[in-house]
């Protein structure tokens, strides 16, 4: 889904609420950021790190977290069938890792929010990203 830096965290929340009006289940979505953390992932961290934590172990709803987070993440189950990744920070690097770690949490679907000319590069072959 284009989207610039400043603008993926909002085009990732239409793709989430489009992807739940289709008929997926909260549960079956991870949305990762690669920048600044989504603003509902600062909220339920405000409540402390167990009840963040707990709400993906208990995998009743989606669930949004940032890549760097997840390298801590290790024991977790982090696996979801969708994962909407944010690209809201352009660090190539950051970037890189990003998609690399989402490409292997998406069981079935990776719906990547960013700028195409940053991301398309990033992906294999066959992983290249549909038109919206």
């Amino acid at each position: 889904m284009p989207a610039s830096v400043h603008d993926a965290v909002e085009r990732a929340d239409e793709t989430v609420d489009q992807l739940l009006e289709a008929g997926r289940r909260p549960a079956d979505l991870l949305v990762l950021t690669t920048g600044q953390p989504h603003p509902w992932q600062q909220h339920e961290l405000s409540f402390g790190e167990p009840g963040y934590w707990a709400q993906l172990t208990e995998g009743g709803d989606v669930f949004y977290t940032d890549a760097g987070r997840l390298d801590g993440a290790a024991a977790r189950p982090l696996r979801r069938e969708v994962v909407v990744l944010v690209v809201n920070d352009g660090t190539a690097g950051r970037v890189e890792a990003a998609v690399r770690k989402a490409l292997g949490l998406a069981g079935a679907l990776l719906v990547v929010c960013g700028e195409p000319d940053v991301v398309t590069p990033l992906l294999p072959a066959g992983s290249r990203p549909l038109s919206a």
